[in-house]
């Protein structure tokens, strides 16, 4: 039992050390951005990157969250743009700009010194019980959330 009660004050503490570090990091430079609005640039540009829908409805679908305000504040400060579709007006397209790839590139390096600093000084083997470790716990959480969604959905339909 008090394994547990570690693991979970651990996952608990970390989840919060976690965003108050990227917070201070992404702050340094982007003063303007909080950690929500670097992770709706960082979806913006990885559906970018892909060449994959980037639609406000498949973006917000993607980061479970509604993103209305937060594109039209992002767009006000210069990060992102909303175009419509030149075939189909009703679609709006949201693409960065040159500040929110530059803020995501910025974002990337917090990321890959996290890492880092977390498998530097494991070995191989440490290394995959670790990602091994990881993993169930994002299972979790996926299955946690998929699970809340079916019963809302559920509740809905019934309604």
């Amino acid at each position: 039992m008090k394994k547990k009660q570690e693991i979970n004050r651990f996952l608990v503490g970390i989840f919060n050390e976690i965003l108050k570090t990227e917070e201070l990091f992404v702050s340094k430079t982007f003063n303007n951005l909080s950690v929500r609005e670097i992770h709706v640039i960082e979806a913006v540009c990885n559906v970018e990157a892909a060449g994959e829908d980037n639609r406000s409805t498949s973006i917000a679908e993607r980061l479970k969250v509604t993103l209305t305000t937060a594109v039209v504040q992002l767009e006000r400060k210069g990060y992102l743009i909303r175009e419509r579709d030149q075939k189909d007006k009703r679609i709006v397209h949201i693409l960065p700009t040159s500040d929110g790839r530059q803020a995501q590139q910025y974002h990337m390096e917090f990321h890959k010194n996290m890492v880092d600093a977390a498998v530097d000084r494991l070995t191989e083997e440490e290394t995959e019980v670790f990602v091994k470790a990881l993993d169930s716990i994002a299972v979790f959480f996926r299955n946690s959330y998929c699970n809340e969604i079916n019963l809302k959905n559920k509740g809905t339909m019934n309604d």
